[in-house]
């Protein structure tokens, strides 16, 4: 279970930056779209990537928070950090300082013997 812990953790940190940084992108070609060049192209490029990155955060929150045994409140927010811009860094940072992302299993006692 630690293999899929840790495939499942590092692919929820790569989305939550990806999806800020998408994020970023979708904004700059809104300031173009809405600013004096009023050039669509930055939100045509953009939108389709923030979308499917919205996408991806979202199952992958759900993934995480079945494998680490997140509380449905922490999921909740997790879920709501993808909605304002940038919130998804702030959510991964906020429970990476928690132990929330640790991958290590949690040590087991021994079974006695006999």
């Amino acid at each position: 279970m630690a293999g899929v812990r840790e495939k499942v953790t590092r692919l929820f940190v790569v989305a939550a930056i990806a999806e800020a940084i998408s994020w970023a992108g979708l904004l700059a070609g809104m300031a173009v779209k809405y600013g004096p060049p009023g050039n669509e192209v930055g939100v045509q490029i953009f939108g389709p990537i923030h979308g499917a990155l919205f996408v991806a955060y979202g199952v992958l929150v759900l993934a995480v928070a079945r494998v680490h045994r997140w509380s449905l409140l922490a999921t909740a927010v997790a879920l709501a950090c993808a909605v304002p811009p940038f919130a998804t860094l702030v959510f991964e940072r906020w429970a990476r300082r928690r132990g929330m992302l640790d991958v290590a299993e949690p040590a087991r006692e021994p079974a006695p013997v006999g």
